[in-house]
């Protein structure tokens, strides 16, 4: 069974981190909701507490087959600013194994230069923090290579649905679409 770990800080955007948590388990993904705080309640940006799945050392994100990092401030920052995430980011990036990031969250993967050369999209108005990337305008999630990046909550369902793609096939997020009556049009 293919393993997510979704990285929750104080501000995170509950919409992009809880609707692509949703998705992915409706495909049969282990999903581990991680509090980089000092408790499993993590509180989002507009004042919804959740409650994680583990805490930061108990949960093991080295043997997840996506990491992933939603927006909202200061939960951005806040990811930004933890250490033992951004080891385990870099690890991650130099071995070639799958990231992604959403809304505001690009920005931290701009930061560190892995957007360098690479197609990417983020939050409107954050761009210039995708460092060296190739920008798409209007692009609601890209993957390039092992980087997946998304806009934000307007697109929180397409990026489940990658990430979904990436670990299980395109008919597997074909279904989870339908289940939940979703559609491009």
């Amino acid at each position: 069974m293919s393993r997510v770990c979704i990285f929750l800080a104080n501000g995170f955007e509950e919409v992009e981190a809880l609707t692509p948590a949703d998705l992915l388990r409706r495909a049969g993904v282990e999903v581990t909701l991680v509090s980089m705080d000092g408790t499993l309640t993590v509180t989002g940006r507009s004042g919804i507490s959740v409650v994680c799945d583990k805490m930061w050392a108990d949960a093991a994100p080295e043997n997840a087959d996506i990491l992933v990092l939603p927006g909202g401030q200061p939960g951005t920052r806040n990811l930004e600013a933890h250490e033992g995430l951004a080891v385990l980011l870099e690890k991650f990036y130099a071995d070639g194994r799958k990231i992604a990031a959403i809304c505001a969250a690009p920005t931290v993967f701009g930061h560190r230069g892995y957007l360098s050369g690479r197609k990417a999209t983020c939050y409107p108005g954050l761009e210039s923090e995708l460092a060296g990337a190739v920008l798409v305008p209007g692009a609601k999630v890209l993957t390039d290579g092992h980087v997946t990046t998304s806009r934000g909550v307007g697109t929180a369902i397409p990026f489940g649905l990658r990430l979904i793609e990436l670990l299980c096939g395109e008919e597997k997020s074909r279904q989870v679409a339908a289940g939940i009556a979703f559609s491009e049009a």
